[in-house]
């Protein structure tokens, strides 16, 4: 994590897209406002008053789910909270990754400063302090299904909050927990009622995904708006349908509108494109070329969507049951992620596509068929020399793979708790396969970066539009161009790093 430039503060307002980010994967530290301390402890009150009383209450004075009509006696409730974080943090599988981690704490602490879940401010206090402290619990691949919570991942944060359960230090490495607590003077927690509930309770895991698959996802689509201009000037292709006047005015996608204007911004001044204006034969491009502003366009505009959800659900209290503004605390159905996994599952298609299109633009390079002069497979002596046909091979793979993930997670469901439970959202394995489809986009538009550089190279000595030219010379800094066959697998690796952080304006 690098170090931030700003605190986020936690409210009882919400927060954005742009914080989720700078904690998860930035490392920028957290405050709770005055305000989310003063909200905490109202709603505090009234839970205090509510274990006080003979009236039963869901998680305050009874047992969990399909135990919800067992009563517990005033001296078990602290030990009924311990149980609870206990036995629900029971995930199995590999850890997930440090930034969705951070995004789980982050957003469960959200949830806590709006003062609807009857916890103490220091819970609250000693979450913030765990962010702070760059303490990560250990969350494993499996153990949600995106209803009543995210429970075990949660379970496995509140764990650590307890003294308990592993952990990784600010340096990355597993510690024993309670050292690590010692030494950044956090004492542990000891819960009391209600507040093991209000842990793991939340949409937490898959919200956070999905904030940073949003982030991930716009700034793909403006690398592949870049990546398939030079595909275009690899390919001979033309910038005109590119034009304002044929998309907003005819066809009133915002996306396409972007995109269009991105790829016609990336084109302006090639030496390339103009060179077969005349003389050229060809009536229009490929698919892949000419309707590139339409498949990622469409793509945006369901990151519009999905930023909208997103919104909304970082508005949210997520708890259950939750103290309403009159101090009436009230069992509900918020915690379900059908919200969330639907535009998990919706990026997931919307990815896949984009994927699938750029690899169509790679192959067509690489066919000598098709390629419009261009030797086979780019290799610098073909024959010998196999060039990047097995590059395509890679992405290929890829491109197969995101088909399989594109398949919704959503659309299923299996009963839980004794029935209890019967209709679950499967939100985090959505998030889970949204998060590798994504990270295969980018290996994906790596392999069409490398092949469409070379082929623009490949056309020398004409020369490539301003924009398209610095693309090719900032992978130059990290991928030799034409050449004989060398080991390709590092200069691919390099080419996907450079995808992530591409400068593309």
């Amino acid at each position: 994590m690098t170090e931030a430039a700003r605190t986020v503060v936690i409210d009882v307002t919400g927060m954005t897209i742009d914080d989720v980010v700078a904690v998860a994967r930035d490392g920028a530290p957290v405050e709770l406002s005055a305000a989310a301390v003063a909200a905490m402890a109202r709603s505090r009150e009234q839970v205090e008053a509510l274990a006080a009383s003979p009236v039963p209450v869901y998680g305050v004075s009874t047992g969990f789910g399909a135990l919800a009509n067992r009563h517990i006696a005033p001296e078990d409730r602290r030990q009924l909270q311990r149980s609870l974080i206990r036995s629900h943090a029971a995930g199995m599988g590999a850890p997930v990754e440090r930034e969705v981690v951070r995004a789980l704490m982050l957003l469960r602490l959200k949830t806590l400063a709006s003062g609807r879940t009857g916890i103490r401010p220091l819970v609250a206090q000693t979450m913030a302090d765990l962010l702070n402290a760059a303490i990560t619990p250990v969350v494993h691949e499996y153990g949600s299904l995106g209803c009543s919570g995210d429970l075990a991942p949660l379970a496995h944060c509140a764990l650590v909050l307890m003294g308990e359960g592993r952990a990784l230090g600010p340096d990355g490495v597993e510690a024993d927990v309670p050292a690590l607590l010692a030494a950044a003077g956090i004492a542990p927690v000891e819960l009391q009622e209600k507040e093991g509930l209000a842990l793991i309770n939340g949409t937490d895991g898959m919200l956070g995904m999905l904030a940073m698959a949003i982030a991930d996802i716009e700034h793909l689509c403006d690398v592949a708006d870049v990546t398939a201009a030079m595909s275009v000037e690899g390919l001979l292709g033309t910038d005109q349908v590119f034009r304002a006047d044929l998309h907003a005015p005819l066809r009133p996608h915002p996306g396409q509108a972007v995109s269009a204007a991105n790829m016609l911004h990336a084109l302006a001044g090639s030496g390339i494109v103009a060179s077969h204006k005349a003389g050229d034969d060809r009536v229009q491009d490929a698919y892949s070329l000419r309707c590139a502003p339409q498949v990622t366009g469409a793509v945006r505009d369901t990151v519009t969507h999905a930023r909208l959800v997103a919104g909304r659900e970082l508005l949210a209290a997520v708890d259950n049951p939750v103290v309403l503004e009159d101090g009436t605390v009230s069992s509900n159905g918020n915690f379900h992620g059908a919200p969330v996994a639907y535009v998990l599952d919706f990026l997931a298609i919307a990815v896949a596509d984009l994927g699938s299109m750029a690899e169509r633009r790679t192959d067509r390079m690489l066919d000598k068929n098709r390629s419009h002069g261009l030797p086979p497979f780019l290799a610098d002596d073909p024959g010998v020399d196999s060039g990047l046909m097995i590059a395509q091979y890679t992405q290929a793979g890829l491109v197969s793979e995101n088909k399989r993930l594109a398949v919704p997670a959503s659309v299923d469901s299996i009963p839980s708790s004794a029935m209890q439970e019967d209709h679950v959202s499967m939100g985090w394995h959505a998030g889970r396969k949204l998060r590798a489809a994504t990270a295969n986009l980018a290996r994906i538009l790596a392999i069409e970066l490398v092949t469409a550089a070379r082929a623009i190279e490949l056309r020398a000595p004409l020369e490539p539009a301003p924009v398209t030219g610095d693309v090719v010379a900032q992978l130059r800094a990290v991928v030799p161009g034409v050449g004989p066959d060398r080991f390709l697998a590092p200069e691919l690796a390099a080419a996907e790093t450079l995808v992530t952080r591409l400068r593309t304006r």
